[in-house]
């Protein structure tokens, strides 16, 4: 896969996943636009390591849960590179996965899904009501959505965060019915249990380990085996494929 002359955004791009992202489709080429919220210095790192990885980097700061920042996030990536084909939705609301200190049903507020509600389907839709007009210009593009395998296999029943990323599904697939005919596809990579990551980093290795030996390949992800399935949805390869959820969890989803 070439992203030569292609230019990337990835939403909380600063750590974990998003890092990861950026670096991978800036080895192939691509300028990505690293998204931050608090941490520069991080975001700065991940950009100059995209500039080595021999494509270009820009490190961004903006609030993607406000619809005047993602708005303004998108402006300023066409004005660094001129262009933007490609939207990663990354970005969340904070959250930790462990399944010894999660809130059950009966503890969760309504808040709490809200809060998850806007930082899944919230912050995508903000973005991508900003990058839509760029990419109808050249009447093709790519939007990628980070969903979640708990949305076909709620292991632990994280409520709150799980619901949202359903919701963050059928946005993508309404989405996807619509911009079709405009040359614009938009689909889900759905990571398991991802480590190490600052939402992870509860996580204890007694249940990581569990969770590899229920799962064929019996690991589980690291960031970097996200990479490999977003660029393919992000390039021609995947070229007839939208509203589609693509697992990748080692096989403890299949379907």
């Amino acid at each position: 896969m070439d992203f030569s002359g292609k230019v990337v955004l990835v939403t909380g791009a600063g750590r974990g996943i998003g890092a990861a992202l950026a670096r991978a489709f800036a080895a192939r080429g691509a300028a990505v636009a690293v998204n931050y919220l608090r941490r520069e210095a991080t975001a700065r790192a991940v950009a100059d390591e995209c500039r080595a990885a021999g494509g270009d980097g820009v490190a961004l700061q903006a609030d993607v849960n406000d619809a005047g920042e993602a708005a303004a996030l998108v402006e300023r990536t066409v004005a660094e590179f001129g262009r933007i084909d490609v939207l990663v939705n990354n970005a969340l609301a904070p959250y930790a996965f462990d399944p010894e200190q999660r809130k059950r049903f009966g503890e969760l507020a309504w808040a709490d899904y809200q809060q998850q509600f806007d930082g899944a389907v919230g912050a995508a839709f903000h973005t991508c009501r900003a990058v839509l007009p760029h990419l109808r210009q050249r009447a093709q593009g790519a939007i990628v959505n980070l969903v979640s395998n708990l949305v076909e296999h709620p292991l632990v029943p994280y409520h709150d965060y799980t619901t949202a990323k359903s919701a963050l599904v059928g946005f993508s697939r309404n989405l996807a019915a619509e911009v079709g005919p405009l040359g614009v596809r938009v689909n889900c990579v759905a990571p398991g249990l991802v480590y190490p990551t600052e939402s992870s980093a509860g996580t204890r290795a007694a249940f990581r380990d569990a969770v590899a030996a229920a799962t064929p390949l019996r690991r589980i992800a690291r960031p970097e085996d996200i990479a490999g399935p977003v660029l393919f949805l992000a390039s021609e390869w995947s070229g007839f494929m939208t509203g589609q959820v693509l697992f990748v969890d080692g096989g403890l989803v299949m379907r």
